[in-house]
């Protein structure tokens, strides 16, 4: 028996044939070293909850998670030196390439990784989310897209589409006492798996047309042959931008998109936002712009319908939103019609453009869902625009930062995001797509109205009196004196407000649509019984509102959001790179470049 694993050890090291004439290729384990940190480390944090003794800290997690995706990133920061200095090359077999374009995908999902685990920290102590689920589905799902960015093999591709998409499924449903939270997992689930089975069909389409699945050798084929089945060609490559455009939530493939944002525990949608979109496009770039560029004449125009579409849906459907979360789920509809604007470029400034793009925006998303989950205050349900009303006022920092982060989602000059429009629209244009252009920028005329109509909220001169009556409802319940009802203990939104009998002042029922515990939204809760006084024991220190013994990224009774450590550092890192490689462009620029050189 330990003859037999030596053989099989010594085969994975040489790439020879193993026991039983099996050949197994030579893995270089350190080409996929960062993914390899990442799994082993989902493997320990899994383990270690399932073996404690007692209850682990979730900051305890945090930390381990934080550490595994900065190893990670030192991993892939040494293979981009490696790249730049001895240039790619290809490994396992040629199923992954190891070049600029799929180390630097990999370095972001690294950073998203980072910034995910420290803002999703005081959101799970805050729903008293226990456990090390979170941070072991998060670091399974960024292998997974850096599996896609460095596939060099469509099934390959399939398998890193599958390692990520799963753990998002899971995360989705994370918070079992949301309803909202299962029905959105449910549909993302249902419509992934078929979009996954049409994505597998159009893999076994091309490979009948071509005869073979490696990127390489389809784009050799169809450099030097004449395919007498291009129809069986077309229909797969047709088949395959349908899979791709159901994971970064292009139109006609959107409709789950809203759904699942506003349902998912907030830092997840924030964190499936990001890495679902860095792992599709990077391995969208790549199938379309390394192996089936030469049919590009044919692929073309359907991106220029797609492109039109996405843009326009996103821009036009997100300002009707009165829902924060929806209304950025348009949004990333919108930002995906811009990236796929550098594709259809078919140029390698635009493939740099598009990559500039994904990179900036998985820094604006992560910044703005961190903001929500803070303001959606407990039970992750209050979550109107109306909720940010005043917040300028309340606390001006958070507002500024919000207000920071979805100015740049418009396009606002000195941050990431105009650079990134304007990359793109410039890539369009040198490609002589003009009309492409114009709707790109309408579009962003058109959805720069719902960012600002947020940040005229959080500052308009009209937020006063609400802001009062939102204070006065959310200062942690009414007790209402003398009528024999006891307590109604909420925290949330301000809800109704109505005059109390003998003078006693304005009574508000601030539980109305959050409620106590998870009444209404978790459906876990049960109704005070008439005439109680008494509270459960420790839920001073549960309390939204609970004043000095709030929880992290709670509010307090003065209406203040008291930010855990982790949100703040991940809001400073979101804001500091939107505005100083806003301002300092330079290293960004030569980044994408690069990557894209290397590609």
């Amino acid at each position: 028996m330990l003859a037999s694993l030596g053989d099989i050890l010594a085969a994975l090291g040489s790439g020879v044939a193993g026991p039983g004439g099996l050949r197994i290729p030579q893995i270089d384990y350190t080409a996929i070293l960062p993914e390899l940190i990442c799994l082993g480390g989902a493997l320990v944090l899994i383990t270690a909850g399932a073996l404690r003794v007692r209850q682990i800290p979730t900051p305890v997690y945090t930390a381990a998670t934080v550490l595994t995706a900065g190893a990670a990133l030192v991993a892939s920061l040494v293979l981009w030196r490696d790249v730049q200095h001895h240039g790619s090359f290809t490994a396992i077999a040629n199923s992954l390439a190891i070049d600029g374009f799929s180390v630097a995908f990999v370095i972001l999902s690294c950073c998203i990784l980072v910034i995910a685990a420290l803002v999703a920290d005081g959101y799970l102590q805050r729903e008293g989310i226990t456990g090390p689920e979170y941070y072991a589905l998060a670091l399974l799902g960024g292998s997974g897209a850096m599996f896609m960015a460095a596939a060099n093999d469509l099934i390959v591709v399939f398998l890193g589409l599958e390692i990520m998409s799963i753990p998002l499924y899971v995360l989705t449903g994370l918070d079992q006492r949301r309803r909202e939270s299962g029905e959105a997992a449910l549909k993302y689930f249902l419509l992934g798996a078929f979009s996954s089975a049409v994505f597998v069909y159009g893999i076994a389409l091309v490979y009948g047309a071509t005869g073979s699945t490696n990127l390489a050798q389809i784009a050799a084929y169809l450099a030097e042959n004449v395919s007498t089945n291009e129809g069986l060609l077309l229909a797969g490559l047709a088949l395959l931008l349908v899979g791709f455009g159901f994971k970064v939530a292009a139109v006609p493939f959107h409709m789950w998109t809203p759904d699942v944002y506003q349902g998912a525990p907030t830092p997840v949608t924030g964190f499936m936002a990001a890495i679902a979109k860095v792992g599709g496009f990077a391995a969208l770039l790549r199938v379309f712009f390394s192996s089936f560029d030469v049919l590009a004449p044919s692929w073309q125009p359907i991106l220029w319908v797609v492109v039109i579409l996405t843009t326009l849906t996103g821009a036009v459907l997100g300002l009707v939103q009165r829902d924060v979360k929806r209304m950025l789920a348009y949004s990333s509809i919108n930002h995906a019609g811009f990236v796929l604007l550098g594709l259809q470029a078919a140029t390698a400034a635009g493939i740099a453009a598009s990559l500039y793009y994904v990179f900036t925006y998985s820094f604006l998303v992560l910044g703005s869902f961190t903001v929500i989950a803070v303001v959606g205050k407990r039970g992750d349900s209050d979550h109107s625009i109306d909720a940010y009303r005043g917040l300028g006022r309340r606390q001006p920092v958070l507002a500024l930062a919000f207000a920071v982060l979805l100015l740049a989602q418009a396009g606002a000059p000195f941050t990431t995001g105009f650079l990134a429009k304007l990359y793109v629209v410039q890539a369009a244009v040198e490609a002589h797509s003009y009309a492409l252009a114009v709707v790109a920028m309408l579009s962003g005329a058109v959805a720069a109205a719902f960012y600002l109509r947020v940040v005229f909220l959080m500052y308009g001169t009209g937020a006063a009196g609400t802001e009062a009556a939102g204070t006065g409802a959310a200062a942690g319940g009414v007790r209402l004196a003398g009528a024999g009802v006891g307590e109604v203990s909420g925290a949330g939104r301000a809800g109704l407000v109505v005059p109390s009998p003998a003078g006693a002042g304005p009574l508000a029922f601030a539980g109305l649509g959050t409620g106590s515990g998870f009444a209404d939204e978790r459906g876990g809760g049960e109704e005070e019984e008439p005439g109680s006084d008494e509270e459960e024991p420790g839920s001073e220190l549960r309390d939204d509102l609970g004043g000095e013994a709030a929880l992290p990224d709670g509010q307090l009774s003065s209406g203040r959001f008291s930010l855990a450590p982790g949100t703040q550092l991940g809001l400073v890192l979101t804001l500091g790179v939107t505005l100083v490689f806003g301002i300092w462009p330079a290293p960004l620029f030569s980044f994408a470049h690069a990557a894209s050189l290397m590609f």
